[in-house]
């Protein structure tokens, strides 16, 4: 019997529930616009958004998302505990519809992220782990069936040839030259893209390495990831201060990063 958390479990039903909607919306259509910040909303995100807070306020810990308003930070900062949700993570992807996004939520504790899923709505599937209770990945019928979960283990080798994975959407200078440095000290380099957190199942599964980030993201988009590949011993680090990331910051931007499996420590 695995040691989860009945909050642990809300959130599951949460990301399942809401990629039903998005589902939805991706069969019959959806109209989209472009929020203050230049990057585009949909009716998905925001029914998403509205299903996921629905099962998270039993919870009673404070919810800190993509789509809702954000408390200042002189009541964010006296949180031990909160959720961080992005309803709808590539939605950019959505659009174009490749089937390349994914609902996240990440449990945040002492600016640490502790726990994360991430649903595939396409895929019907969803990796989910944090500290103290493995990494998992199932279907969502199977989300109440602890027995039918498949549990993830870590990554002991790198892939060869050693796979970076990369944003489908964004693409920086910076990340061309971090490609060139690793070609040069690397003899069997591949690099592969796609989009939103999907990343990280790759990551998670083992079937990439390395996923480097020198385009903007939010700390929705990545503390799931972050807490599934900690606990399959791999982290996620500040680019330049090589520390690992951290959560409700006063500032809810990420830093550039680099997101390594296990065996690239």
């Amino acid at each position: 019997m695995i040691n989860f958390p009945s909050s642990y479990q809300q959130a599951l039903i949460a990301s399942s529930e809401a990629s039903k909607v998005i589902i939805e919306f991706y069969e019959k259509g959806f109209s989209s616009e472009l929020k203050s910040d230049g990057s585009p909303v949909t009716e998905a995100d925001l029914a998403s958004s509205k299903v996921i807070h629905r099962y998270l306020k039993e919870t009673q810990i404070p919810i800190l998302g993509e789509e809702s308003a954000h408390p200042d930070f002189a009541i964010r900062k006296n949180w031990t505990k909160n959720w961080c949700v992005d309803p709808l993570d590539g939605t950019k992807e959505f659009i174009k519809k490749n089937g390349e996004f994914v609902v996240c939520i990440a449990l945040i504790e002492n600016n640490r992220s502790i726990f994360g899923v991430i649903a595939s709505p396409t895929e019907n599937k969803i990796v989910f782990g944090g500290e103290g209770v493995g990494a998992y990945t199932c279907s969502f019928s199977d989300i109440h069936s602890e027995n039918k979960w498949t549990k993830l283990t870590p990554k002991e080798q790198k892939n060869n040839p050693l796979i970076v994975i990369g944003s489908r959407s964004y693409h920086t200078p910076a990340s061309k030259e971090f490609m060139e440095e690793l070609n040069s000290n690397n003899s069997n380099v591949s690099f592969s893209q796609k989009g939103s957190a999907m990343k990280f199942f790759d990551l998670a599964l083992g079937t990439a390495d390395i996923y480097p980030r020198f385009a903007p993201t939010m700390e929705w988009d990545i503390a799931a990831g972050h807490a599934i590949l900690r606990e399959l011993g791999g982290e996620v680090f500040d680019m330049y201060l090589k520390t690992p990331l951290v959560y409700n910051k006063e500032d809810l931007l990420n830093p550039h990063f680099i997101a390594k499996t296990k065996p690239m420590l």
